[in-house]
């Protein structure tokens, strides 16, 4: 298989957050600062405190994320989810979704992608910049974004908060992103928006109310809350202030790191592909972990990690 490397895109006239377009002027929009992994631990973490996150250009070699790609796209095409005729590692959609990221048949089984996001290159990384001994999230995240709406706007905070808060997620795109194609897009300065954010990023998804009148519905699974914090990003723009960032092109081998309150989702994706990417988290090991997402098979957001609390 050929190596997915397309030259950078023109911008498309118009880019979409959950369906939405978003203004695209330069009060508004931009893109994001890149950082060396390379450079200090002190720099590193007076970025991540300035600007709450780290995109790190060519972070791991190019072929390494190259194999996971082609090992992931072979097996979705076995599974019917990839155009018939087309080439496999252009990952052409089909007219179905391969699900939310809980119920993706590939979370949990491909090595190569166990490798690259449990392996030596982005621990060693963390043990520099957390300064002590890293501790993984065992759950990993596996995302296949068809055409249509991205990501809603949230917080990892309320999906994982019930360890340590200095807990990092680091995204992976599984192929060069153009514009078009909806990579991550993240709030400038949102990181630093905790007052204003406090009562979002107080709550946690599996956590209900029991002194309401639907309480039985939120503890058997019947309701729930999905964490999302808006679905109008010029509206949450015009509230929080800071602009859109994203990159013109995220590129395999790229990594993006940042923190749990970071406000985030991804545009939308207006082609006829497939969008994939992975994303785990990285901790302190002597720090608390989210019990949800450790052990050989994280429970994550079933209805046993459901607590009551009274509101």
């Amino acid at each position: 298989m050929s190596a997915t490397n397309p030259s950078v895109s023109v911008a498309p006239p118009h880019l979409y957050a959950h369906g939405l377009p978003l203004e695209l002027s330069d009060d508004k929009f931009g893109f994001l600062v890149e950082s060396n992994p390379a450079e200090s631990p002190a720099i590193l973490q007076e970025r991540m405190e300035t600007d709450g996150y780290l995109y790190l250009r060519e972070f791991w070699p190019r072929a390494q994320v190259q194999a996971v790609r082609d090992s992931i796209t072979r097996q979705l095409d076995a599974l019917g989810f990839l155009q018939p005729g087309a080439p496999t590692d252009e990952a052409r959609f089909h007219g179905r979704e391969v699900g939310r990221a809980m119920g993706n048949p590939l979370n949990q089984q491909d090595p190569l992608l166990q490798n690259l996001v449990f392996g030596p290159r982005i621990i060693d990384f963390f043990k520099s910049f957390l300064g002590g001994s890293v501790r993984h999230f065992d759950f990993v995240w596996f995302r296949t974004k068809g055409p249509g709406l991205g990501s809603p706007i949230h917080c990892d905070l309320v999906y994982m908060g019930r360890g340590t808060h200095n807990l990092y997620t680091t995204w992976v795109p599984l192929g060069d992103v153009s514009l078009d194609l909806g990579g991550l897009l993240v709030l400038e300065g949102s990181h630093k928006k905790n007052a204003e954010l406090k009562p979002y990023l107080s709550r946690d998804v599996d956590e209900y109310c029991t002194n309401r009148e639907d309480a039985a519905d939120y503890a058997s699974g019947k309701k729930w809350w999905d964490g999302t914090l808006s679905k109008n990003a010029t509206a949450l723009q015009a509230s929080l202030g800071g602009r859109w960032l994203t990159s013109p092109e995220f590129r395999l081998g790229d990594a993006m790191i940042f923190n749990m309150t970071l406000v985030h989702g991804s545009l939308d994706n207006q082609t006829d592909r497939f969008r994939l990417s992975t994303d785990t988290r990285y901790q302190l090991a002597a720090e608390p972990v989210d019990p949800r997402w450790i052990g050989d098979n994280p429970p994550g957001h079933t209805n046993a990690q459901r607590l009551g609390r009274v509101c």
